[in-house]
């Protein structure tokens, strides 16, 4: 299971819906009793512009994250003591899956880059958040499972 603070519920919805139509990404740090939002620009629609046969697809369906912002919140969780707990993205109008290309970018060589990490996907729908689900490395089934989240 998946614990969050409902603030944290709050303020990842409240990124999908200033993104959409666009995927949004970020990541969750947590020092044990509070939890840190760190919001990541999507950079996939510049990429795309870039070189459209190795990104094929633009932010409305997939999401990169800004590598200056990805070597940021990994020097807050070092420097702040703020482990990773989750990282987040959004599928605007689609459901919350943990689709292959999430899954491939969530592991090299067939194992999970981050090992601990909750992977979370928000279903976003018109501008409204329908469904939040969250994903789990399995050693046991050496792939990712969904999991509850619990709020509170």
């Amino acid at each position: 299971m998946l614990a969050l603070q409902l603030d944290t519920l709050d303020r990842i919805h409240e990124h999908a819906k200033a993104e959409f139509p666009d995927e949004c990404c970020g990541i969750i740090l947590s020092d044990g009793a509070r939890e840190f939002v760190r919001e990541c620009r999507n950079i996939q629609n510049e990429r795309h512009a870039e070189d459209p046969e190795t990104y094929p697809r633009d932010a409305r369906t997939a999401y990169l994250i800004d590598p200056h912002d990805l070597i940021r919140v990994h020097k807050e969780a070092e420097t702040e003591g703020r482990p990773i707990k989750a990282f987040y993205h959004s599928h605007p109008n689609h459901d919350a899956y943990f689709s292959e290309k999430d899954k491939a970018d969530a592991t090299a060589w067939d194992e999970p880059v981050y090992p601990d990490a909750a992977y979370i996907v928000i279903s976003i729908y018109d501008g409204e958040v329908r469904t939040t689900r969250a994903y789990a490395w399995s050693e046991a089934d050496t792939d990712f499972i969904e999991m509850p989240i619990h709020e509170g």
